[in-house]
């Protein structure tokens, strides 16, 4: 066997022109299979991170996939809103060992605006027990005070005592709350999560910013300063959504179905991880396109190879009947062909996992920055591992067919000259 690995790497190396570009175009292939499904790996990791140690979200009755998507991603708009009676109805239920209320709908440069509690630092979690820290400053104290998440400082430029004003609604052609501007206190540290896109505000400055608003839009000739909305009833009329916390797991289905029963107003409670599973479910499709996407590319080398490999045989002839005329037996010459088409799919398989793991240094920063997705540096996983097999396997079956062509070669085919 050893004689034949000597004589299949000096004839690839004689032909390493031509077999090299086939051995970028595997690696190529490979490295595009591997990164479809460790992005897609990675981005369910990083979906389920998103929120850790909340037993249940509470919103208005609609979809569980949805009331996620705008509660903790901040994806869509809610159908209607909580009442905060109905809030601290449920916040004060025996179950219940801490509550989350969020107010959402307003917008600052394109990144969502979230009215909460100082509860929101104390108790959100995330990515396995996760607490929120501050890389700068801290949390707000005072009506006209701001948070905001790592991404929204390091686009925006900005540094603790700076000034903002929010935009009214989700995109940035609202009407500003000019009149009304707040105080960047705190810079949360990086956490992978939408909180990253996020501008933290209390919950009382959504209602002090639109007291002479109404409709959506400006009272005609009211204007309330900011310095006198102390003066006025602060307390929120409703809010969005909130998280809830439980004294015991077990106690969970209970405080759901407590939830969806409440006589206040239809409300709706889900388990994260359950609507998590839905979403997935929904994206299931194209994650499966994706992945039959890149093993069609997969394939495509792989056919290259053995075009490649079965177009030479023409120029290899004399050369594989001078190896029969030496000893050389047919089986034999299979193998040098099977051992040189199984050679360039493994070089090309390492060569795509080193390219990999390259563009997963040199991109998961830049993925984590823009995108908030969280991309595990790591050489190969254990389903990557199934996927490289599968690419061998491939591999070896291409390679049958260009062993079994030189087998049928006669020795009289090659020695015999062609006029």
């Amino acid at each position: 066997m050893s004689h034949l690995l000597y004589l299949a790497g000096r004839s690839a190396w004689n032909r390493r022109l031509t077999l090299g570009l086939t051995l970028i175009a595997i690696a190529l292939s490979v490295t595009l299979l591997l990164g479809v499904e460790r992005v897609r790996h990675d981005a369910r990791e990083s979906f389920a991170q998103s929120v850790s140690g909340t037993d249940l979200v509470i919103g208005a009755r609609t979809s569980p996939v949805q009331l996620m998507l705008y509660s903790v991603f901040r994806i869509g708009e809610a159908t209607n809103n909580v009442k905060w009676e109905s809030f601290q109805h449920l916040a004060a239920h025996p179950l219940v060992a801490w509550a989350i209320p969020l107010s959402l709908g307003d917008s600052h440069r394109g990144y969502s605006v979230v009215g909460t509690s100082t509860a929101y630092f104390d108790h959100f979690r995330y990515s396995g027990e996760q607490t929120l820290t501050f890389s700068a400053g801290t949390r707000f104290a005072n009506l006209f005070e701001a948070v905001v998440g790592a991404e929204v400082a390091e686009r925006l430029k900005y540094r603790a005592g700076d000034r903002i004003v929010l935009n009214h609604g989700a995109s940035d052609i609202g009407a500003e709350h000019a009149d009304k501007p707040f105080t960047v206190v705190g810079i949360l540290a990086r956490t992978g999560t939408p909180v990253d896109r996020s501008v933290h505000v209390p919950l009382e400055a959504i209602e002090a910013i639109h007291l002479d608003w109404q409709g959506g839009a400006p009272m005609p000739g009211v204007a309330i300063p900011a310095e006198y909305v102390r003066k006025f009833d602060l307390t929120p009329k409703n809010i969005t959504a909130a998280l809830i916390g439980l004294k015991s797991r077990a106690a969970v289905f209970r405080m759901q179905r407590y939830s969806n029963e409440y006589e206040g107003e239809p409300l709706m409670a889900v388990l994260p991880g359950v609507a998590l599973d839905q979403l997935w479910q929904v994206v299931g499709i194209a994650e499966r396109v994706l992945l039959a996407v890149s093993g069609m590319v997969v394939a495509v080398g792989l056919a290259g190879l053995v075009a490649v490999v079965l177009a030479s045989l023409n120029e290899r002839r004399r050369e594989l009947a001078i190896l029969r005329s030496v000893g050389a037996r047919p089986r034999e010459i299979f193998l040098l062909l099977m051992i040189e088409a199984v050679g360039i799919t493994l070089a090309g398989a390492v060569a795509g996992v080193i390219l990999l793991a390259i563009l997963t240094a040199t991109l998961a920063p830049v993925a984590a920055a823009r995108y908030g997705l969280i991309i595990e540096q790591r050489y190969v996983a254990s389903g990557e591992l199934v996927l490289l097999g599968a690419v061998v396997a491939m591999g070896v079956l291409a390679s049958l067919l260009p062993g079994y062509r030189a087998y049928k070669l006669s020795l009289a085919d090659g020695l015999t000259p062609r006029l």
